[in-house]
């Protein structure tokens, strides 16, 4: 098993444990921000466990998924909006 993979998120690589979930790479990145509120603010993960849907990402060109409840792979292309 790998000690670290590889993936990009809004178009910079960063690598992190293979056990992490997209919102914790994101998190970890140091740029939190998920998407942002209707009104320009900006919003990060709440509830953790894929219930309020805050932290929705475009995975691999497949928008409005769950970050929260995602584990990063290898390769993976993650845009935040």
């Amino acid at each position: 098993m790998p000690t670290a993979i590889t993936l990009t998120i809004n178009g910079r690589r960063i690598s992190v444990p293979p056990d992490y979930t997209i919102a914790a790479a994101i998190m970890q990145s140091g740029r939190p921000t998920l998407r942002h509120s209707v009104t320009g603010q900006p919003r990060g993960p709440l509830c953790g466990m894929g219930i309020c849907f805050e932290c929705r990402v475009t995975i691999n060109g497949v928008a409005q998924q769950r970050s929260c409840q995602t584990l990063c792979r290898d390769g993976m292309e993650v845009e935040t909006t």
